[in-house]
């Protein structure tokens, strides 16, 4: 192809300054109108799907085509330049790197719309979920960055291998040295996949905090506790312990269990009556699942039941709890069912003489 050019351009004369300003006049011409062709055509092609991305590709896909067309446009100029060699080269080499961090920043964007598209889908299930989506977008940035440097390096000539054999050796003494945080960022990565939890659920540790968790890092998790403490516990322990998410399941509803003891002798029928009135008034008692009372043992002083009901979410277990133990009191003195509690009677045998 060049070979024709150079034939179309001995027709000019013999300036090849001349000649290379026009190579370089007509690739920007012919970039303009092909890639502006090229964008008309896709635009009647995807309006007619019902995709959305598409669209969003269109739009970025241009400026690279153009700067590609220029760039080769321009490669075929400088060759007709009467510079030396080690002019043309370091001139081809910049002409090189630009059109790879055009590229690059097409593959970032390219890479953004693609995920944000997967992440978006009604049915995402797999990795790339919403709440994964800025993780994937960094890793598809770095790993874009760094392609790009090794190609410009290759451009210039820069061999690779000796850099890349100290960010190995580099690498390796910094894994040693930032192990824990390695371990922190390898947990997050799983905790974000695996998704045990999510934020505004209510955990429970193996150590005993329960809270909310507020946010889930790459680092480290944030839980609320119910006294407002924040507690900040890093990824490599939320990956290796027990976590009990009483927000998981089929729904966030939460059952509460409250134990009640009566006396020996109580109608258990009324008591079963009474704590069924009292879930049903109290407004937040969820009025599904229904509350149910279990008669759960006979106690060393106490029968011994047990009233389930659940609340929206878990928590509302402390107020809900709260709201039921009072009824439950109020109630039972109203209708005389005795609660029972420990009493110890002392009986004297006699008593000490006084002395005179």
């Amino acid at each position: 192809m060049e070979t024709k050019i150079q034939s179309l351009l001995n027709l000019m004369g013999g300036n090849p300054w001349l000649k290379a300003g026009v190579v370089a006049l007509v690739a920007l011409i012919a970039a303009y109108v092909l890639t502006g062709i090229l964008k008309a055509l896709l635009k009647r092609i995807v309006t007619r799907t019902a995709f959305e991305f598409d669209d969003q590709l269109v739009e970025i896909i241009r400026p690279p085509l153009f700067y590609m067309l220029l760039m080769i446009g321009l490669s075929i100029a400088v060759r007709i330049t009467p510079l030396n060699e080690s002019v043309q080269g370091n001139i081809m080499a910049t002409l090189q790197s630009i059109s790879v961090l055009v590229w690059m920043v097409f593959a970032i964007r390219f890479a953004k719309i693609i995920l944000h598209a997967v992440a978006n889908r009604q049915d995402a299930t797999g990795f790339i979920q919403p709440r994964t989506l800025p993780l994937f977008d960094n890793l598809a940035t770095i790993l874009a960055i760094a392609v790009a440097t090794y190609m410009i390096f290759s451009a210039w000539g820069i061999d690779m291998t000796a850099w890349m054999a100290s960010a190995g050796v580099a690498g390796i003494a910094i894994g040693f040295a930032a192990k824990d945080t390695v371990a922190n960022l390898i947990s997050g990565v799983f905790i974000l996949t695996d998704t045990p939890y999510k934020i505004g659920d209510y955990i429970v540790l193996d150590s005993g905090e329960r809270g909310e968790v507020t946010d889930i890092g790459i680092r480290s998790t944030r839980i609320l506790t119910r006294d407002d403490v924040e507690l900040t516990i890093p990824n490599s322990i939320m990956g290796n312990t027990k976590v009990i998410n009483e927000s998981g399941g089929p729904h966030e509803k939460y059952r509460i269990r409250i134990p009640v003891g009566v006396a020996y002798g109580s109608d258990t029928a009324q008591v079963r009556r009474i704590l069924m009135d009292i879930a049903g008034d109290c407004g937040k008692v969820c009025r599904y699942p229904d509350a149910r009372v279990r008669f759960r043992a006979f106690g060393a002083s106490s029968l011994d039941f047990e009233l389930l009901c659940w609340v929206d979410r878990p928590s509302l277990r402390g107020q809900v709890t709260d709201m039921l133990l009072e009824d439950i009191y109020n109630r039972f003195n109203a209708e005389g069912v005795e609660i029972p509690y420990d009493k110890q009677d002392i009986y004297i045998k006699e008593m000490p003489e006084r002395s005179s």
